[in-house]
């Protein structure tokens, strides 16, 4: 009986789809690259004696980050006292990490967390003096206090609306019981809007319904994470960008802080061995 088959079978395996000018190529969206990771680093010192206020507070930073690992809450340094030699030394031991954070308001809060997880070197906080502190914890205490303030009121289901916006309302709706039945230690509740049909009426609506908090965080790690905060409560805008900075993930998060800027207790326990090594080689 005649067949068509053959071997090898044809049609298959490089070369055989068509291409260029004939054809379409697939095409893949660029995905995050260049990770960084944790890389240490010793200062040079002349005189340890010197040094001694900022060797002696970068021992507390380092016993904190352990007690904070299993306790949580935060452990604050001021830095106001110690001179520039000491302070330049801190600054250089620390080094600047991934995840920046920014309170707007009075006062103005802005958080650069060091090369150690959980470790941040925090300006202003202090009443708007502008004095720097150090603060070790999963999130600066000014983010979780301040985020929802609103800058710019959320309007809710008054906001004004086109005829193209079609899906929004009952997201808001949805978002806003989650945000008033929102319980400590409650799961996150994630609405994906990669996933979900809309229309930019849609989106322009619920930034008017939702508003806009005081805090903004940014995590370069991985690709690039910004994280901004609603003035509803617990109500989260968290999108995720490739390396080309193309937005590859938009979603709107209840909780209270998203788990992707959170120092983790087992970061905040490396970061306390990892500081003491740095310490040990430096004396």
């Amino acid at each position: 009986m005649p067949s068509d088959f053959r071997l090898p079978p044809t049609g298959f395996g490089p070369g055989s789809q068509l291409s260029g000018s004939e054809g379409t190529e697939l095409s893949y969206m660029a995905m995050p690259k260049d990770m960084a990771v944790f890389t240490p680093h010793t200062p040079e010192i002349e005189d340890a004696a010197s040094v001694g206020p900022a060797l002696a507070l970068l021992d507390e930073v380092a016993e904190a980050c352990r007690i904070v690992a299993v306790e949580g809450g935060s452990r604050r340094f001021g830095l106001g006292a110690l001179d520039a030699e000491n302070r330049a030394l801190v600054a250089d031991t620390l080094g600047e990490g991934e995840v920046s954070a920014r309170v707007r308001g009075i006062p103005a809060v802005a958080a650069q967390e060091t090369r150690f997880a959980g470790v941040w070197v925090l300006t202003g906080a202090r009443g708007g003096s502008g004095e720097d502190m150090v603060e070790v914890a999963a999130i600066p205490d000014a983010v979780r206090a301040r985020a929802f303030t609103a800058l710019r009121p959320a309007r809710g289901a008054e906001a004004p609306r086109t005829p193209a916006v079609i899906n929004a309302p009952p997201i808001f709706a949805e978002l806003a019981d989650r945000s008033a039945t929102h319980r400590a230690g409650d799961p996150p509740h994630v609405v994906n809007f990669t996933l979900l049909p809309h229309t930019e009426d849609d989106l322009r609506w619920l930034d008017a319904a939702l508003g806009e908090g005081a805090a903004t965080i940014l995590s370069r790690g991985y690709g690039n994470c910004r994280v901004t905060a609603t003035a509803v409560p617990h109500v989260w805008r968290v999108q995720f960008f490739n390396s080309m900075d193309t937005l590859i993930l938009d979603t709107l998060e209840v909780t209270e802080m998203p788990e992707v800027v959170l120092a983790a207790p087992e970061d905040l326990s490396d970061s306390g061995k990892r500081l003491v090594k740095v310490l040990e080689a430096v004396r």
